[in-house]
């Protein structure tokens, strides 16, 4: 270490500052003279060597009796690389407005709270470390990965205004971080390479109003497994690339109220995901598909702009839909629009959407649920089956509408009693049977079992119109009552 008579002035000051908390305040000039971009020109006057921050750091010049010492420093090119790993500090350190050459190590160090405000910084490995209090990095510019893996913070992370770039990898690589209160990154924030939040657990929160996220070759955040109370991304918050959070659990909601998701191929993953509210309200629909598969949420909040054109709905359960932009929550037409957009057939989204409007009251709703899905499902089929899934729709609407046989049954006894009212039949044996009732022969025919004995009493002449309508209504009763067995079955079966 350094002797006192090594050191340089602003050392000395330094130095003789700590064991009182004073702070050192290194500026000089305009405002625009003490711009930590500029900070590797600053003067040997502004000059900090880090080995003699890091021996006060570490505990050197102790403090006299009753006074509460503290490291606080404005304006300063710090050289050399601040080396606390796995230290033990149990003062403040704070670092405002300052140029570093090196970034500081903080590996398994136990500290209180500790700030780089408004600094130039390459890069902060912090894994392992334990903060007793706040970990501030407000407005700072940090080229290299700022390391947070398997930290502890007692208090809160700040992030706001901070700008952090590794494009090449993780801007934030905080997998498995434990805080105690929330992580703000709001008023600007911004980071050029992904936030990695893997298992990360965040009892106080994310909060990431009017965030700029950058990452278009993964994802912007990554943040699968995480434990949270409440994360937001709203207020113009952005993401150029996928917001990732798979099977995370959410106590309270996640909202993306008024946020843009510019992901390429899935612009939003929360597959497994758990979560009390989801407020899905984007500015404008999301750029990429959002997957929702497997994941559970109490209530979902959407808009007329939530949804792109892909959404991957298996699994997804909910126990309440809320619309947001004054359209009617409960409007099945569009919730059905909603479910088509899950690639291919997938009959559980149907399924849930019928029990919540069972669930709400609306049976008819339900059933028109029911038979969109059983229209899409007929497209999956073979010929045959499609076939017989349209005469189904038509005859009885799959069961769902089986009020529709009753009005083939009326229109085909109109045109029977029309026609045979024009025409005389002619008696199997002369003299023997009821007269004929025009209505009560187009019902015999109608009604495949049983019948009104007027069937086998009276017949036409061969190649007649009459004859050959006979027939067809004989057919029609068959079809119609087939149709009305299997589509109630499948009614009653749920399928």
């Amino acid at each position: 270490m350094l002797s006192y008579e090594e050191m340089t002035p602003p050392e000395r000051e330094l130095w003789d500052a700590f064991p009182e908390g004073r702070l050192v305040d290194l500026r000089v000039g305009a405002p625009d003279e003490n711009d930590p971009a500029e900070g590797a020109g600053w003067e040997p006057e502004r000059t900090l060597r880090a080995a003699v921050v890091t021996a006060l750091a570490r505990g050197a010049n102790a403090a006299p009796p009753g006074a509460v010492t503290a490291l606080r420093v404005i304006g300063a090119r710090i050289t050399g690389r601040l080396d606390l790993a796995d230290a033990q500090i149990g003062h403040l350190l704070r670092f405002e407005g300052c140029w570093f050459e090196e970034g500081p190590s903080l590996s398994g160090a136990a500290t209180r709270s500790i700030g780089f405000v408004g600094c130039h910084v390459p890069g902060i490995d912090a894994a392992l470390a334990s903060v007793e209090g706040t970990l501030d990095l407000r407005r700072s510019v940090v080229h290299g990965r700022v390391s947070l893996m398997r930290a502890r913070i007692a208090g809160e992370l700040q992030l706001g205004g901070a700008v952090l770039s590794d494009p090449e990898g993780w801007a934030l690589f905080a997998g498995g971080l434990v805080m105690e209160g929330g992580v703000f990154c709001r008023r600007g924030f911004t980071a050029h390479g992904g936030i990695r939040l893997l298992g990360a657990h965040l009892p106080g929160g994310l909060f990431m109003e009017g965030a700029r996220l950058d990452n278009p070759d993964g994802p912007v955040l990554l943040a699968d497994n995480a434990v949270a109370q409440t994360l937001v991304f709203s207020e113009g918050f952005t993401a150029e690339g996928t917001v990732q959070l798979r099977g995370a659990q959410i106590s309270d909601q996640l909202t993306f109220d008024g946020a843009f998701l510019n992901g390429t191929d899935v612009a939003l993953d929360c597959s497994r995901m758990q979560a009390g509210e989801l407020h899905l309200t984007p500015a404008v629909p999301p750029s990429g598909a959002v997957d929702l598969r497997g994941a559970h949420v109490s209530v979902l909040h959407d808009g007329e702009d939530s949804w792109p054109d892909v959404v991957r709905l298996q699994g997804f359960d909910y126990a309440s839909l809320q619309s947001e932009d004054g359209l009617p929550g409960h409007d099945v037409g569009r919730r059905i629009e909603w479910v088509r957009r899950e690639p291919g057939y997938a009959p559980q989204p149907y399924e849930q959407l019928a029990s919540w409007y069972r669930q709400v009251g609306h049976e008819d709703d339900a059933r028109k649920v029911l038979l969109a899905k059983q229209r899409h499902r007929r497209d999956t089929l073979h010929p045959a089956g499609r076939v017989w899934g349209q005469l189904l729709d038509a005859l009885v609407g799959y069961g769902y509408r089986p009020w529709l046989a009753g009005v083939w049954i009326l229109a085909l006894t109109v045109l029977g009693t029309v026609v045979f009212g024009h025409q005389r039949p002619i008696r199997v044996q002369a003299g023997q049977g009821p007269p004929f009732n025009a209505l009560v022969y187009t019902l015999d025919l109608l009604i495949p079992i049983g019948g009104l004995g007027l069937r086998g009493a009276w017949y036409w002449p061969d190649g007649s119109l009459a004859q050959w309508l006979s027939y067809a209504l004989i057919a029609a009763g068959w079809l119609l009552t087939t149709a009305v067995v299997a589509g109630v079955t499948r009614s009653l079966n749920k399928s």
